[in-house]
């Protein structure tokens, strides 16, 4: 993809970062320093979004490797401001592989915010699914955000 640069490898498939993707964390430091007024605050906003963007990495992975299961090569994955985009050499040609394939990444995100939830629990944390209020800690957002990505894509699935 143009402008994106390479940043490694997984599992063998290219991992690319968008020029955008770049220009998204500066705005969230710019962003997060004002709002909190030190650069620790901002630093922690940049860390949430990056751990956020994590998640999405892992998440295409399991599109990726569920299409590898059935013989099909990721060209590479490419991380964006607006998420993240496997791209497939092509398509299962059996129509249940395919639903594999697109059900794989919220799996991944709903065995992600299934973890959360666990040390969230072990800790003695009562995590919920609200993405912002003034009681709401990190844990809880990233559970939230895991648990409705995995809804987002669901709905894309069925559409």
């Amino acid at each position: 993809m143009i402008w994106s640069w390479k940043v490694g490898r997984l599992f063998g498939i290219p991992v690319y970062l968008h020029t955008t993707f770049v220009l998204l964390m500066g705005f969230i430091l710019l962003a997060q320093w004002r709002e909190g007024g030190n650069l620790v605050a901002a630093i922690g906003g940049v860390l949430f979004i990056l751990a956020i963007f994590a998640t999405i990495v892992l998440h295409e992975l399991g599109h990726a490797l569920t299409a590898r299961r059935f013989g099909i090569r990721t060209k590479d994955i490419t991380l964006l401001p607006i998420g993240g985009i496997a791209r497939l050499e092509r398509m299962p040609d059996v129509p249940r592989h395919e639903l594999y394939v697109a059900l794989a990444g919220p799996a991944v995100n709903l065995a992600i915010a299934a973890i959360v939830f666990g040390i969230g629990a072990l800790a003695g944390m009562h995590p919920i699914l609200a993405l912002r209020t003034a009681s709401v800690g990190p844990l809880d957002r990233f559970l939230a955000i895991n648990v409705w990505l995995a809804v987002f894509n669901l709905i894309r699935v069925s559409s």
